[in-house]
């Protein structure tokens, strides 16, 4: 053979060969995604997860399945997704709690920073302190009136274990000096029912789900856990303005398992990024309340870094442990 036709058969071989190559990086997704959301149906975490996998599963062609897997202050669902394997067809939604837990649980079944890569920052949700108007508080000045006085039993719910809404009304009670009584749930949704009934006294939640219960006089918002006053609660004074300056809010991530391919996550980030910016999410996020948060991948751990660190400080200061 000579050496033109040998020139001609390695080009032809190359030529095969490439876009093979191409083609089977291009493959993904071949089959349907799943998104684990660490709490119950109802809450922020759950809403943001299915309204981005919507759009984003329009983009890739796939459908997106989400799995609720609450409990252990979303340490199952975080669990179950760091130990998937890392093939790009599973994904995890995280809060404030993935973060917390780094330092509030002792004896996680993953490695917070090893076992799961960042891919996309979604949402963030302003907190407001609330109650239910049986408890007679307006404000904290009644509630140092009713601290004072000793009168009542003072109990404050939160998402569960290690959550924002925990360490919140735990900065509270220290704040204060309040002999309050923390309780758990798996998620918002159920915690919300509970304060609503009146079962528990004071609750940090999610602006978005508390909004339409304040503004009907089911629920009494007593001040809003943010720097200056919200565009989204004008008329709710900040705990600052009362105070006591507590700043509060659940974020949202995706993340997935460490071995899940660049291509993958940067592909995802994109059209995490493509969703945010869509008319839909826009103005599902602007009705409901939710701020939209966009970066890479890059930023977001940096981001998972800062806030593993400031929750390490906050508990340590608190005195904060979970039993179990």
């Amino acid at each position: 053979m000579n050496d033109s036709r040998r020139h001609l058969l390695l080009a032809g071989i190359s030529a095969f060969v490439v876009p093979q190559s191409v083609n089977a990086q291009a493959i993904w997704p071949s089959r349907a995604l799943r998104a684990v959301v660490p709490f119950p149906p109802g809450g922020t975490t759950d809403f943001v997860t299915r309204l981005i996998c919507i759009e984003v599963a329009k983009a890739i062609g796939q459908a997106i399945v989400v799995e609720n897997r609450p409990g252990a202050g979303t340490v199952i669902g975080v669990d179950n997704v760091a130990k998937s394997p890392g093939d790009g067809y599973s994904f995890v939604t995280v809060a404030n709690s993935f973060t917390a837990n780094a330092s509030l649980v002792k004896t996680l079944p993953y490695d917070t920073l090893k076992d799961l890569r960042p891919v996309a920052l979604m949402g963030m949700s302003e907190h407001v302190l609330a109650t239910h108007p049986g408890s007679g508080i307006k404000s904290l000045a009644d509630l140092r009136t009713i601290v004072h006085a000793r009168t009542g039993n003072l109990s404050y719910a939160s998402f569960g274990n290690g959550t924002s809404a925990h360490l919140s009304g735990a900065a509270l009670a220290q704040q204060m000096g309040l002999d309050g009584v923390h309780i758990p749930y798996k998620g918002q949704a159920p915690a919300l029912a509970d304060l609503l009934g009146g079962q528990v006294t004071l609750m940090f939640g999610n602006w978005p789900e508390f909004r339409a219960h304040i503004q009907s006089g089911k629920l009494v918002a007593i001040g809003m856990a943010t720097a200056r006053r919200s565009r989204y609660a004008p008329d709710v004074p900040t705990l600052a303005e009362q105070g006591v300056p507590i700043e509060s809010n659940s974020w949202n991530g995706l993340l997935a398992p460490v071995g899940t391919p660049d291509a993958v996550v940067q592909r995802m980030n994109a059209e995490v990024n493509r969703a945010l910016a869509s008319a839909a999410v826009t103005d599902a996020f602007q009705k409901g309340g939710i701020a939209s948060l966009s970066g890479s991948p890059e930023q977001f751990a940096t981001f998972l870094q800062s806030e593993i660190d400031k929750y390490a400080l906050v508990i340590r200061k608190a005195g904060i442990t979970v039993e179990g």
